[in-house]
């Protein structure tokens, strides 16, 4: 029988040595943090473990308490400082690693259905996964509109639910630049009518999508759905009509964006929450043809090898599900794994094409195109030397005699 709790009594369930999962992203148990800020004793001993997004996502639980530890998959600036243990894992592997992991505690968000049955809100990368093994399930109750296509909880699975006036996490519309947009101009050249896109977060994903007005009959497969994959739905470019499986769904793990998304959500049952078991899952993307991988990144090398998440030294961000998606776009036929991204970053005085990256997050097999706002650079095929020169044409014109010089120049 599920227990209905106030918030102050969460605290209370909290034991030294329990492994505690709280739900991240737009799904992030905002009630129940706030508890544990009110009582961070309960804190002591603990493990928190969490998949956070750096443009959402805040909370450092290691500050609770000197004994407090965290786990997280993606590295924010609200835990820079923190004593956060970073794990590097691509997120099909972290959903079987959550399934394995068996926490005491799991924490997550979720709202009522007219039927009384419960349902994860606009994130349910790893809702299966924790759900499965967690020996006791708090769900901060939300009223605001359930996706149509959400994630629907098992009847009997919750243990404890908090009543909660919070609504999801709003992202804030991503700036577009005028170097974002060439860029999404340059990208939507490589998209063809019937192709199904996956794309990130910020403002290149969201140049991109405001370019491809003009295509027509193109799918979502993908992590994440935002307010610019919400305009191309409702204008009619993208329809699913064509996938191989899915066909007229459009398949997310989450949602992020404004309220204008969520409360539109709640009448597409045809935009389906998934786990990133499926989202994510290469033998699940090689079925759908055509499926195209769109994302940015920190740094890219003249092999074409790609950094997409550290910086001077520092972890800046994660591995996330980036690999997966370009793997499954290799897997696809007629898939193409895009690297879109500035040409430059610090205001122009570092480019983001260099010699050798600073760490390798995907390999220079994973990558098909890279995309500047200086033009497209084709790898896939290419021999080293042919990448090197395509890569360098793209690069920022300060930066393109430093990297065609010979290294024993520099």
């Amino acid at each position: 029988m599920i227990r209905s709790l106030p918030p102050e009594d969460v605290p209370r369930l909290l034991r030294p040595g329990m492994r505690v999962w709280v739900g991240g992203g737009s799904n992030e148990p905002l009630a129940l943090l706030n508890a544990l800020r009110q009582q961070p004793e309960a804190a002591r001993g603990v493990t928190f473990t969490q998949f956070p997004l750096p443009v959402v996502n805040g909370f450092d639980f290691t500050a609770l308490h000197a004994e407090a530890e965290m786990v997280t998959f993606f590295m924010t600036p609200a835990l820079k400082a923190s004593r956060a243990r970073f794990l590097p894992m691509r997120m099909r592997l972290a959903f079987d690693h959550l399934r394995e992991a068996r926490f005491d505690v799991a924490f997550i968000a979720v709202g009522q259905r007219e039927d009384g049955s419960y349902a994860v809100g606009p994130n349910a990368d790893f809702a299966a996964a924790v759900l499965a093994t967690a020996q006791t399930v708090v769900a901060e109750v939300r009223p605001a509109p359930l996706p149509a296509g959400a994630f629907v909880v098992e009847a009997g699975r919750l243990d404890h639910v908090v009543e909660s006036a919070e609504r999801p996490l709003a992202m804030p519309r991503p700036a577009i630049d005028a170097a974002a947009r060439r860029i999404g101009a340059h990208v939507a050249g490589l998209v063809a009518d019937g192709d199904c896109l996956q794309t990130g977060i910020g403002g290149i994903p969201a140049a991109v999508l405001e370019a491809l007005g003009e295509k027509n009959d193109l799918g979502l497969h993908g992590g994440l759905i935002d307010d610019g994959g919400m305009a191309l739905i409702t204008a009619g470019n993208v329809t699913g009509a064509r996938k191989a499986i899915d066909v007229g769904r459009h398949v997310t793990g989450m949602a992020l964006g404004s309220d204008t998304l969520y409360d539109w959500l709640a009448e597409r049952p045809d935009v389906v929450f998934r786990g990133a078991d499926y989202t994510h899952d290469l033998d699940v993307i090689r079925r759908i043809d055509g499926f195209v991988s769109i994302n940015s990144t920190v740094q890219v090398d003249l092999f074409g090898q790609v950094n997409a998440e550290m910086a001077g030294g520092r972890q800046i961000s994660g591995v996330g599900g980036a690999v997966d998606f370009m793997r499954g776009a290799a897997a696809s036929r007629g898939g193409r794994s895009i690297v879109a991204m500035h040409a430059t970053a610090r205001g122009g005085s570092v480019s983001r094409i260099v010699r050798r990256v600073e760490l390798v997050t995907a390999a220079r097999t994973d990558v098909d195109v890279v995309v500047t706002e200086f033009g497209v650079a084709e790898l896939a095929g290419k021999t080293n030397d042919a990448r090197r020169a395509a890569l360098i044409d793209i690069a920022h014109p300060d930066f393109r005699d430093a990297l065609a010089a010979p290294e024993s120049a520099i």
